[in-house]
C-alpha cells in the first residue's frame, strides 16, 4: 500500500474511533435525560433527549456510511448496501417528527395546566447533558478541520449543547422563581431546534430514494464541463443521482468527433467529473452521431 493510501486509511480509522466515542457519550446522555425527564416530570429534559436522538442518529448514519462503503457489492446487491443508510435516515426523520409533535402537544397542555417539576434534579441532569456535549465537541474539534463527516457531527453536537443550555436555563428559572411554565417553554424552544434539521433529513432521504439530482450539483454545469473536453460535440441523456451520502453516480450519452479516441476521451471525461464534481461512479456511452429519429416513409402509389 502506498504512503498516501495508508494515510487515508489511518485518517478514516481515526475518524471512526472518534465517532464511536462521541456516539457512546451521546447515547448515554440521551438515556439519562429521558429517564430523568420522566422522573422529574421535566418536558424540557425529554425534549433535549429527543434532540440528542437526532445527534445520535447523525453519528450512527455516518458510521454506517463508512462501514457500508467498505463492503463489496454482490451479484444480488450490485450497488452494495449503500441505500440502507438512506432508509435508516428516512425512518429516523419520521420518528423524530412524531416525537417533536407529541412534545409540542404536551407543552401546550402544560402551558394551560402547569405540572410540578423537580427543579433541583432537573438542573443537575441538564448540567450533565451540557457537560457531555462540550466533551463531545472537544473530541470532534480537531478532526472537524479535515473531515466533512466529523465537521457535520461537530456542528450537531454544538447545536445540542444549545438545547441542553435551554433546559438548564429553565431549571434555573424554576429554582429561582418557581415559574413552572418555564419547563414547557424550554421544551418548545428545543423542538424548534429539532424540526428544521429533521425536515432537511427527510427531504434529503426522499430525494435520494427518488434518484433526484443531488442539490449541490448542477446538471448544466456538468454538461458544460463535459462538452468542453476536446473531441466532444455534445452531451445528452445526462442523469446524476446519489447512491448514499457523499457518493454520487452519473450516466450520459456523449457525441464525439472520433470514437476511435475512446480511451483518451473516457479518461478525460472521468478526470473532469472527478476533479470538478467529485463523481467517480460513471457510465458513459460514446456515439459518433446523435441518435436520429426514424422516419417512416409513406408508400408510393
Amino acid at each position: 500500500m502506498s504512503a498516501h493510501g495508508h494515510d487515508r486509511s489511518t485518517a478514516a480509522a481515526r475518524s471512526r474511533s472518534v465517532l464511536v466515542i462521541t456516539l457512546a457519550l451521546t447515547g448515554v446522555t440521551m438515556v439519562v435525560e429521558f429517564v430523568a425527564g420522566l422522573w422529574t416530570a421535566s418536558l424540557a429534559l425529554v425534549a433535549d433527549a429527543g434532540h440528542m436522538l437526532t445527534d445520535a442518529t447523525a453519528l450512527a448514519l455516518a458510521l454506517i456510511a463508512t462501514w457500508l462503503a467498505s463492503r463489496p457489492p454482490t451479484p444480488a446487491k450490485t450497488y452494495g448496501y449503500y441505500r440502507a443508510e438512506i432508509l435508516a435516515a428516512l425512518a429516523n426523520a419520521l420518528l423524530l417528527f412524531g416525537v417533536a409533535g407529541s412534545i409540542l402537544v404536551e407543552a401546550w397542555h402544560r402551558l394551560q395546566a402547569p405540572v410540578a417539576v423537580l427543579a433541583g434534579p432537573m438542573a443537575v441532569v441538564a448540567a450533565f447533558g451540557l457537560g457531555m456535549n462540550l466533551v463531545a465537541a472537544w473530541l470532534l474539534h480537531h478532526g472537524a478541520r479535515d473531515s466533512l463527516t466529523i465537521r457535520a457531527a461537530y456542528l450537531e453536537v454544538l447545536s445540542d449543547a444549545l438545547s441542553s443550555l435551554a433546559a438548564l436555563a429553565a431549571a434555573a428559572v424554576l429554582v429561582l422563581t418557581g415559574w413552572t411554565r418555564a419547563d414547557a417553554v424550554a421544551s418548545g424552544v428545543i423542538v424548534l431546534l429539532i424540526l428544521p434539521r429533521t425536515w432537511s433529513l427527510l427531504r434529503q432521504a426522499v430525494n435520494v430514494l427518488l434518484e433526484g439530482t443531488p442539490p449541490h450539483l448542477s446538471l448544466s454545469e456538468i454538461e458544460r464541463a463535459m462538452s468542453d473536453v476536446v473531441g466532444v460535440r455534445r452531451v445528452h441523456d445526462l442523469h446524476v443521482w446519489t447512491l448514499t451520502s457523499g457518493r454520487e453516480a452519473m450516466s450520459a450519452h456523449v457525441v464525439v468527433e472520433d470514437v476511435r479516441e475512446s480511451e483518451r476521451l473516457l479518461a478525460s471525461l472521468h478526470a473532469v467529473l472527478h476533479a470538478h464534481f467529485g463523481i467517480d461512479h460513471t457510465t458513459i456511452q460514446l456515439e459518433t452521431a446523435p441518435p436520429e429519429v426514424l422516419q417512416i416513409k409513406a408508400p408510393q402509389a
